[in-house]
């Protein structure tokens, strides 16, 4: 059997225990079709970078699958028809990545005080002189 992932939005006004019941939905149509759900991630409420039929905002949930692709096909079928979900990806991939993902990580690395590569950029140290500049009034106009 094949190995994927995949990825759905839900709409910013649910209830985050209607989101994991959109995720034990879509597990058990997987386990209904003989494949099998092997990791749910909740990665919370999070921003979108652009408006999704007015959602501003989007509950992220990751599946791990382990199934035939017919089994992918019919769980895309029922998500597309579902109203509360306003995204969904499926990616076939070789193997299953171990541990939490990325975006849970990213979370931990966050809460530990970590640098992310935003914000305060530390102590620049002394710049030094920076010698004659001429005043305002004095530069050309080009």
């Amino acid at each position: 059997m094949a190995l994927y992932e995949h990825v759905f939005l839900a709409r910013q006004d649910l209830a985050q225990a209607q989101v994991d019941a959109l995720a034990e939905a879509a597990t058990k149509i997987v386990e209904e079709n003989q494949g099998k759900v092997t990791k749910t991630e909740t990665w919370g409420l999070r921003s979108l970078a652009y408006r999704i039929a007015k959602n501003r905002k989007a509950h992220y949930v990751m599946l791990h699958i382990d199934a035939p692709a017919g089994v992918v096909a019919e769980l895309e079928r029922q998500t597309a028809i579902n109203e509360d979900v306003i995204r969904y990806m499926t990616i076939r991939v070789d193997e299953h990545e171990q541990g939490p993902s990325a975006m849970m990580r990213r979370g931990e690395r966050d809460r530990d005080g970590r640098r992310d590569g935003r914000g305060d950029r530390g102590d620049r140290g002394d710049r030094g002189d920076r010698g004659d500049r001429p005043r305002r009034e004095d530069r050309e106009v080009a």
